[in-house]
């Protein structure tokens, strides 16, 4: 069955980075990822002093590690947070081991560490909602702002973030004449995203795209999810942006019409 060959749904991270990397212009826009070992763990701290340790297969940020090297005066101070518990060590064999207890069953990677942008000393990202249209075109139908609890490292409104709109989230950061174009430019980061994975994975009819912001206003592909929740952007005042997002997803099979 051609559904079969061609699923909607691509669940593992690993699969859609390498799918990725395939594209010289976008591949300046991934954090450098590797697969979860002792040895990749300490490389990629010792380079990036700052990485995130998610499941290849997991959801709404669970099982998600913030992990950095920092200077002490014992030398390097090692330290994760999970939720909202925040463990130390001196020692790097003492932490490795630690995150091997406390990660969820299944295959982790290891993430370079993007400083996010913050709102009200919130870190926060953007979703980038990108559907094929009728007319078998991909367009970006939303963009939504998704702020972390003061007290977490995951944006996820599953895990207590907040849905805000994106301009909002900017306006600290960027005048006001610029945001509107610095949107447009998102736009179209998120359709070259969807063009580009459509060709490894023929299926897919929507993408939401988590982009993180750097200091510099330079956007990351943090994560690419095929099978979005379409409900967040009825938190948005603008309802046409959720009717937009409904009426794509309908047309592309997601919904049936009641």
């Amino acid at each position: 069955m051609k559904t079969a060959r061609h699923p909607r749904h691509i669940g593992s991270k690993w699969r859609k980075n390498e799918a990725l990397v395939q594209n010289r212009e976008l591949r300046a826009h991934l954090p450098e990822s590797r697969r979860f070992s002792r040895e990749n763990l300490l490389h990629m701290l010792m380079k990036f002093k700052m990485v995130y340790v998610k499941p290849v297969n997991g959801t709404w940020g669970n099982g998600v590690m913030r992990v950095e090297l920092k200077p002490s005066v014992r030398g390097g101070m090692y330290q994760y947070q999970l939720d909202k518990t925040i463990r130390t060590f001196y020692n790097f064999d003492e932490l490795h081991a630690s995150i091997r207890k406390h990660k969820l069953k299944g295959r982790y990677l290891v993430q370079q560490g993007i400083d996010l942008l913050k709102y009200n000393n919130s870190r926060f990202d953007l979703r980038v909602m990108v559907q094929r249209s009728p007319q078998k075109t991909w367009k970006t139908t939303g963009i939504i702002g998704r702020l972390a609890h003061p007290k977490k490292i995951v944006t996820n409104y599953h895990s207590d973030g907040k849905l805000v709109p994106a301009d909002k989230l900017l306006s600290p950061h960027l005048k006001e004449q610029r945001i509107k174009p610095y949107l447009g430019m998102l736009q179209e980061f998120g359709e070259d995203i969807a063009n580009h994975l459509k060709k490894s994975f023929p299926g897919i009819r929507e993408i939401g795209v988590d982009v993180a912001i750097d200091q510099k206003l330079r956007p990351w592909i943090l994560e690419v999810n095929t099978s979005p929740d379409p409900y967040i952007f009825r938190k948005l005042k603008d309802k046409s942006v959720f009717r937009t997002v409904m009426q794509y997803a309908r047309a592309s099979g997601k919904f049936k019409r009641k």
